[in-house]
C-alpha cells in the first residue's frame, strides 16, 4: 500500500462478548473507542483491513475550525481541545501541533467569503485573522508572489493521518479494550429488536451496543439491516515528499496548491477540485438526494472509471453471514492515484514554492472520500435495532473532528451528557429530501 502508515499490533483473541463493539478503525472508530476505553467500558474495536488503512491516512492532516461550516464548528472547537489530550497521553509521535493554518488567495470573491467566515466565527467565539494584501503577501512570502488577501487561524493545527489512528488503537488496548484487524464485521444479530452480537469472519461477539463507523462502507452495511442512508463517494489523489524542504510553513492552502508538513518531516501536496465520480448503482440509488451538492460542486468534479464498481464498497447486493463477504474480498480501499493529477500538483506545488523542487516524491495515492448529500455527518442512535448508532458520512472532513465525533459517541453510548448538540446529525433528516444546506466547506 502506498500511503504512509504506522502498523500496529493487534489483540490476541476476539472476546466472546463485549459491552460495546465498534466496527470501522478509522479516526472515528478508534477515537469512539478509546473514550469508552477510558470510562472502564469493556469495547472491541472492529477493522476488516489495518486500523486507519483508508481515508484515515489518505487526507490532509488538518485540524481546523477554519471555514467550519455551523453544524460542525462547536464539534471541531472540541475536537482541537481533545487533539490537545490525546498528544498529552499519547506522545508527539502523534504529530499534533497547533500550528496555525494560513489561507492565501487572489480571488476577491474567495477572500470576502473568508472574511464573512471570520464575522461569523467571532460570534461563537474562535478567532480567525483575515488578511489585507500586505498582510497576506508577508506570510506568504516564501511562495515569492504578491496576494490579495487571505485569513490565519492561529489556534487550528494539524495531526499526522500516517500516525493517529493506528497510536489511539494503541491507546484503546492501554485503557483495557481490544483491537481486532483483518476481521470483517459481516453482520448484526438480534433479539426482540435489539441488538444482541456481531458475527465476525473469525467469531461471533455477543453484545447489544454497537457502533458503526465503517467511512465508504456504511451504507452498504446499513442496507443489510434495512437502514437506507443516503451516501455516496468521490476518489481523489494525492502524494507526498520527502524531507528536506527548507523555509516552508506547516500548513498552506491556495487555489494552485495544499501544503501541509508531515510528522517525518515531509509534505503532503494536494489540488481541491481534481476529484473523480465513479459510477456506482449506489449512486444512482440516491442520486436525487446530491443534486443540491451536484449543483454546488460539479465544478469540482470529473467522470471516473468502474473503479469504485469493482471495489464493492458501494454495493447494493446482501451477503449471508456465513460467507465472506465484500469486506473480506477488498480490505483495503486503495485505488490506484492518477498519476496525471499527482504531476500536476507536484508541478503547481513546485512552481509556487521553489524549496519543493530539492526533494523527491514519497508516495502517491488515491482514496475515496465518502459523503452526505449536505456535507455533514451522521451521528445518530436511533437508526436501525435498538443498540445500533451510526456514525458515517463525514464527508472530507473526519480527520480533524474524529476526537470530538468519537467523544460525542461515547457520551451517546454511555448514557453521559453529549459533549455537543447532535440532533443536526440524525440520519431522518434525509428523509426530507438533501437534509438541508450543502455545506460551503
Amino acid at each position: 500500500m502506498p500511503v504512509p502508515l504506522l502498523s500496529v499490533p493487534s489483540s490476541p483473541k476476539l472476546p466472546a462478548a463485549a459491552d460495546v463493539v465498534v466496527i470501522g478503525g478509522g479516526i472515528i472508530g478508534a477515537t469512539a473507542a478509546y473514550f469508552l476505553a477510558k470510562r472502564g467500558v469493556a469495547v472491541a474495536l472492529l477493522e476488516k483491513g489495518m486500523i486507519g488503512a483508508e481515508q484515515s491516512s489518505r487526507n490532509w492532516g488538518w485540524c481546523r475550525q477554519q471555514n467550519r461550516d455551523a453544524r460542525e464548528l462547536p464539534m471541531a472547537t472540541k475536537s482541537l481541545a481533545l487533539w490537545d489530550e490525546l498528544a498529552a497521553e499519547l506522545g508527539p509521535g502523534l504529530g499534533f501541533r497547533r500550528s496555525g493554518l494560513l489561507y492565501l488567495s487572489n480571488d476577491e470573491k474567495e477572500i470576502e467569503g473568508w472574511a464573512e467566515w471570520c464575522r461569523f466565527a467571532a460570534t461563537m467565539g474562535v478567532t480567525s485573522h483575515p488578511l489585507s494584501r500586505e498582510e497576506a503577501t508577508s506570510r506568504g512570502a516564501i511562495t515569492g508572489k504578491s496576494w490579495k488577501g487571505g485569513v490565519f487561524s492561529p489556534s487550528d493545527g494539524i495531526a499526522d493521518p500516517a500516525r493517529a489512528a493506528p497510536m489511539i488503537a494503541e491507546g484503546i488496548i492501554r485503557f483495557g479494550g481490544t483491537v481486532h484487524q483483518s476481521c470483517a464485521a459481516r453482520g448484526i444479530e438480534t433479539e426482540g429488536g435489539r441488538v444482541s452480537a456481531v458475527v465476525t469472519e473469525k467469531g461471533v461477539i455477543r453484545t447489544r451496543q454497537v457502533v458503526m463507523s465503517g467511512g465508504a462502507w456504511a451504507s452498504s452495511f446499513c442496507r443489510q439491516l434495512g437502514v437506507v442512508f443516503p451516501q455516496a463517494s468521490i476518489r481523489s489523489s494525492v502524494l507526498s515528499v520527502e524531507p528536506g524542504a527548507e523555509g516552508l510553513l506547516d500548513a498552506l492552502h491556495t487555489a494552485e496548491v495544499t501544503v501541509t508538513r508531515r510528522g517525518d518531516g515531509g509534505y503532503t501536496l494536494a489540488v481541491s477540485g481534481m476529484a473523480k465520480t465513479d459510477p456506482t448503482l449506489q449512486q444512482l440509488r440516491f442520486a436525487r438526494h446530491f443534486l443540491p451538492m451536484f449543483a454546488k460542486r460539479w465544478r469540482s468534479l470529473s467522470p471516473g472509471d468502474l473503479t469504485a464498481l469493482r471495489a464493492g464498497h458501494e454495493t447494493l447486493r446482501r451477503w449471508s453471514l456465513d460467507r465472506p463477504t465484500p469486506m473480506e474480498r477488498m480490505r483495503i480501499l486503495d485505488p490506484a492515484p492518477s498519476m496525471r493529477a499527482t504531476e500536476q500538483t507536484l508541478s503547481r506545488a513546485r512552481k509556487l514554492l521553489p524549496p519543493l523542487k530539492a526533494v523527491s516524491v514519497q508516495a502517491r495515492w488515491g482514496g475515496y472520500i465518502d459523503s452526505t448529500p449536505d456535507g455533514v455527518p451522521v451521528i445518530d442512535p436511533n437508526v436501525g435495532p435498538e443498540g445500533f448508532l451510526l456514525a458515517a458520512g463525514f464527508s472530507g472532513h473526519g480527520f480533524g473532528i474524529g476526537p470530538g465525533a468519537g467523544h460525542l459517541i461515547a457520551d451517546l453510548v454511555t448514557g453521559e451528557e453529549p459533549i455537543v448538540e447532535y440532533k443536526q446529525y440524525a440520519l431522518s433528516r434525509f428523509a426530507r429530501g438533501s437534509g438541508g444546506k450543502v455545506a460551503e466547506f
